[in-house]
């Protein structure tokens, strides 16, 4: 059973004035093979009590994907080849993007790191 069917038994459960625990040995009893634990339906309880009676996930925050584009890889490569103590911050204002997404890109895309020599 999905996720989102869950959140609605514990919406049902939250509705009908059932305590957490109640919902969570109610749930239990009827799908014993998969059931959210404890602490999901104590939070799921606190988003309804809110008011927030939505049984969807939210919007997540963040940098969309579009950031790691071909196009940004191929600039934040060129910069670095250019001047090699280029920090994060410079690329990430000069490109418009945020400081971790340039990261990620250099480490996860190009590949490189950071290397000490003592």
């Amino acid at each position: 059973m999905g996720k989102k069917k869950f959140r609605v038994l514990i919406n049902y459960c939250f509705l009908k004035g059932k305590y957490t625990v109640e919902a969570k040995t109610w749930i239990d009893a009827e799908f014993p093979d998969t059931v959210p634990g404890k602490s999901n339906i104590k939070d799921w309880y606190a988003k309804f009590r809110h008011v927030e009676m939505s049984t969807n996930d939210s919007e997540h925050s963040g940098c969309p994907k579009e950031v790691v584009a071909d196009e940004n890889i191929y600039k934040i490569h060129k910069m670095i080849l250019n001047d090699r103590k280029l920090k994060l911050n410079e690329i990430a204002d000069t490109l418009k993007i945020l400081i971790e997404r340039v990261h990620h890109i250099i480490h996860e895309y190009l590949g490189m790191r950071k290397l000490c020599a003592k």
